[in-house]
């Protein structure tokens, strides 16, 4: 039923109404949103990444296109010792330094092994430390190994095994494009650094080394 008698809004409320302005919020004084801006990103992205321990094997165990270090002085390291050593759990044997008066002494000389080590890398910075050969150096397999080694200095090269075809040497191949991969972001430690790192706990340099003592067959102290 229809109301006969509408409500009717005095003059006073509607010119109240009308009136009335719209409130503000206050805003803070000296507010600076950079006060609050995180710094962790960018001085994350000026630290390098910490380098763990480098794998190690020879250019063609690489299988893949290498880079070496162009800087021979400082990143290939002078001929080594190394002795191989059967380690209870592990499938096959591993790799040990050596200092050579140790080798020399108690151990025949077709169980000491020579070399260089070089810091090399896969694309995309997967690094290595690369086996060099230092001696033997007539040998075809290591002439091929070292005349890809000092390519690899300034271009991406593979080494792969002509053995199939009758030849005893590795075929050297290059990458089509140079410019397929990024040039390498090189470590900043010293190579004497990573080889440390790479051989921690498998440096033998007493007589009494655990790893020298399962070479003798020797017992071995019970700690």
């Amino acid at each position: 039923m229809t109301d006969k008698f509408p409500k009717l809004i005095s003059s006073d409320t509607t010119s109240a109404a009308s009136n009335e302005q719209p409130q503000t919020i206050a805003k803070p004084s000296g507010f600076n949103l950079d006060k609050f801006k995180s710094k962790r990103a960018a001085t994350v992205a000026n630290v390098e990444t910490l380098q763990g321990a480098l794998p190690h094997y020879s250019i063609a165990g690489a299988k893949d296109f290498v880079r070496l270090h162009p800087n021979e002085d400082e990143y290939w390291s002078p001929e080594l010792c190394f002795v191989n050593v059967p380690i209870k759990g592990q499938k096959g044997n591993t790799l040990h330094l050596i200092d050579e008066d140790l080798a020399l002494q108690y151990l025949e000389s077709g169980q000491i092994l020579r070399f260089r080590l070089a810091l090399a890398t896969k694309p995309h910075d997967v690094f290595f430390l690369a086996h060099v050969p230092s001696q033997n150096l007539d040998n075809t397999w290591n002439v091929s190994t070292m005349k890809g080694a000092e390519q690899a200095k300034h271009r991406w090269v593979k080494l792969t095994s002509r053995k199939e075809e009758g030849a005893e040497e590795y075929k050297i191949s290059y990458a089509r494009d140079e410019d397929c991969f990024s040039a390498p972001k090189w470590p900043s430690l010293s190579l004497s650094e990573l080889i440390e790192t790479a051989f921690a706990g498998r440096m033998i340099t007493t007589n009494d080394h655990p790893a020298l003592l399962r070479l003798l067959g020797a017992k071995q102290a019970v700690s």
